[in-house]
């Protein structure tokens, strides 16, 4: 892999300057992918920071507050090596289950302190608010976080999951660093709209699914405690549809001599200078196996045969209620 210093990417006009891939955290804690272990998460959080990864995502309802409580541990003495990326506003009920997005001004600021505390920091790098509030304007939502912004507790301002109108609304009241959004081989409703807009807008782009949570390696979900479980994309008929896309890929990627994983990652990396996937690597071994894909690039010939052979995904990337949340599907 090339020297770190060398390896960077902006998000947003800003300037804001990132490692190529960033480390979602997401599964360092129970209940996502099944268990987790906390001594192997900060142990991977310690080697990507070494490696020079220097971009870690989480979200306050990560682990009810355990994510960002198992990051600030991780960070005791190496704040300055990261930049934080945190989500805000998911409601949860005490079962774990979904109940909504609050966007309040008032919730804005009082997620933002708790958020401090759990982290031991004293400001988040780029704050974003995971989903849009259809009962609050993005223009009272986003003006919060640039309140904070102003006080110093927020340096930048992100946005997850929206579509190009909202997008429009929110940097109108502040730049927006970048949008945080779900892009794969076999998740590409991005690039009809979105990334043009962003493009216009000098707004980055940190894509997350790059893997569509495992799928494009073959891995399953292990339990009822894996939320992939409850997935379209692997229940049903739609998983032995999507098992065919997994050996074509695999095959191309033998070929080649790597990994599917880094074979998809690639993919993502090779389609603009702004998109920064965030990888969701649980373990050192999966992180390097990740950070193999840096340095690998494809040919015109081998995008065209992933296009061409890859067949389309079977199923939604989330369950209908899920995908109904999602501004930037409509």
């Amino acid at each position: 892999m090339q020297q770190a210093t060398t390896l960077r990417r902006r998000l947003g006009a800003n300037g804001l300057e990132v490692f190529p891939i960033g480390l979602g955290a997401m599964g360092m804690s129970p209940g996502i992918y099944g268990g987790a272990n906390d001594d192997e998460s900060i142990a991977t959080i310690h080697e990507a920071l070494d490696l020079g990864v220097n971009l870690i995502d989480t979200g306050d309802f990560y682990g009810m507050g355990h994510n960002e409580m198992l990051i600030g541990r991780a960070l005791r003495d190496r704040r300055d090596k990261a930049l934080l990326s945190v989500k805000f506003g998911a409601q949860r009920s005490p079962d774990g289950m979904w109940i909504g997005f609050d966007g309040r001004p008032a919730a804005v600021k009082t997620a933002l302190a708790y958020t401090l505390t759990r982290l031991g920091v004293d400001h988040i790098d780029i704050y974003r608010p995971a989903r849009l509030d259809p009962a609050v304007p993005i223009e009272d939502t986003v003006g919060a976080i640039a309140d904070m912004v102003k006080r110093g507790y927020v340096r930048h301002i992100g946005l997850s999951e929206v579509g190009v109108e909202t997008i429009r609304r929110a940097n109108a009241v502040h730049p927006i660093a970048d949008l945080q959004i779900e892009y794969a081989i076999v998740s590409r409703t991005p690039e009809r709209a979105i990334f043009p807009a962003l493009e216009q807008l000098g707004i980055g782009v940190t894509a997350y699914g790059v893997l569509s949570r495992g799928l494009l390696t073959g891995s399953k979900p292990t339990s009822n405690r894996d939320f992939r479980a409850h997935l379209p994309r692997f229940t049903g008929e739609n998983a032995k549809h999507n098992r065919n896309l997994v050996e074509t890929l695999g095959q191309i990627a033998r070929e080649r001599g790597v990994t599917p994983a880094q074979l998809a990652v690639a993919w993502v990396l090779s389609r603009g200078e702004t998109i920064v996937p965030v990888m969701g690597a649980r373990t050192r071994d999966q992180l390097r196996e990740t950070l193999g894909a840096v340095d690998l690039r494809l040919s015109a010939e081998e995008m065209a045969r992933i296009d061409r052979e890859v067949p389309a995904v079977a199923g939604d990337r989330y369950p209908r209620e899920g995908m109904a949340a999602l501004d930037s599907e409509r």
